[in-house]
């Protein structure tokens, strides 16, 4: 095993979480560090596509998504009047032949139980001020005036990493000129599977996440990436539905409280490699943030902890691990964010009626997801 003992990790979100149950199931100490005072996740829900499935078998935690989520067998693509246009096949990744949708607060409940039963320690309230590389340890200091030292400190602190900024420079993430509006509803009855709605001007959506609960989302087009009115969400997110009808737009009608609308600008970024400096590493978000166009945002940051946690079991120098780590996630992340950014030029143009007849959204969908299926 190699000479790294001890981990700092930055950021306790999914990628964070999910970093410190694989390390620490490798023999390696972790350490959280979160902002946060108080675990306030933010979002409704995620979906879950089958390489996350095995993901997260991976980390010995199927039982317990099972028993808090839900699973899907097939995508149903309608048009914007609930008219079926095709059912998309799901891709198996190993043994899983299903999606999955959670609440996400039900899904950092999960990793946060498995990270602290696996004997991670974590400080809320704190992150770090200072990172300082040598050439066998990190030295850091935290906002509330302690300090450590680390084998090697990991960046998973989200697409504005204050590790990133701190040891890359300054890197903004690019708004990409779309928004995407949830919001969480008891799920429908005879509604087993995602179900996606294509309009003119927007695409829509229902999820389940839970046998009693589901979320309905649209995407909307955001030019200039406008303020929104924090107690008009309701109001505006029910009169993006207008131009759908069917059970889409009826479920848009229970849409009535300003405050469980989560409406989120969408943006990307992709740091080029390598990844780390010395031993700090970026992971996750912090790295390649990435549209949730293809629904893998959290499925490709749970795969870098994976990755990380197999190779910290080679006896081999840091620097050679961390490169072989970016061998491993490189390309692959890149794919995805880069793929993701395709799909929202494409929407846009579609929407501007200038989208050529030759480019198929859902083709690249479908080459996106097969190739996500590939070992890791």
């Amino acid at each position: 095993m190699s000479n790294v003992k001890k981990v700092l990790i930055v950021g306790g979100g999914i990628g964070g979480l999910a970093t410190a149950i694989a390390l620490q199931k490798a023999g390696v100490q972790t350490e959280i560090v979160e902002k946060q005072k108080e675990w306030n996740v933010y979002g409704v829900g995620i979906i879950l596509q089958s390489n996350a499935l095995r993901a997260i078998d991976a980390l010995g935690l199927t039982e317990e998504f099972l028993a808090a989520g839900t699973t899907h067998s097939a995508l149903h693509i309608r048009d914007s009047q609930g008219n079926m246009i095709f059912d998309a096949p799901i891709h198996p990744s190993g043994k899983f032949n299903l999606t999955g949708g959670i609440p996400r607060r039900d899904f950092h409940e999960i990793l946060l139980r498995a990270a602290m039963k696996n004997g991670t320690k974590i400080r809320m309230g704190t992150t770090v001020d200072v990172i300082e590389n040598a050439d066998s340890f990190v030295y850091t200091k935290f906002t509330d005036g302690t300090s450590g030292t680390y084998d090697i400190v990991i960046g998973s602190d989200g697409v504005r990493s204050k590790v990133r900024n701190l040891v890359f420079g300054e890197l903004e993430p690019t708004f990409v000129g779309q928004a995407v509006w949830r919001y969480t509803l008891n799920r429908p009855k005879d509604i087993e599977n995602i179900t996606m709605y294509y309009g003119r001007k927007a695409k829509a959506g229902i999820v389940p996440m839970t046998k009693d609960s589901a979320y309905v989302f649209i995407v909307t087009a955001e030019p200039g990436n406008p303020w929104k009115q924090e107690d008009q969400l309701h109001v505006e997110m029910r009169e993006a539905f207008h131009e759908f009808g069917g059970l889409i737009r009826e479920l848009s009608e229970q849409i009535t409280d300003p405050k469980e609308v989560v409406y989120r600008p969408l943006e990307t970024l992709i740091v080029e490699k390598p990844w780390y400096r010395d031993r700090v590493l970026l992971i996750g978000d912090a790295a390649h943030a990435t549209v949730p166009h293809l629904a893998q945002g959290a499925a490709i940051a749970i795969e870098d902890a994976l990755v990380l946690a197999e190779l910290l079991q080679k006896e081999e120098p840091v620097s050679d691990i961390l490169s072989e780590f970016m061998d491993r996630r490189f390309e692959r992340c890149k794919f995805i964010v880069e793929n993701s950014n395709t799909l929202v030029n494409w929407e846009l143009l579609q929407l501007e009626g200038r989208l050529p007849k030759e480019n198929n959204p859902n083709a690249i969908v479908a080459q996106s997801l097969m190739r996500m299926t590939e070992t890791i």
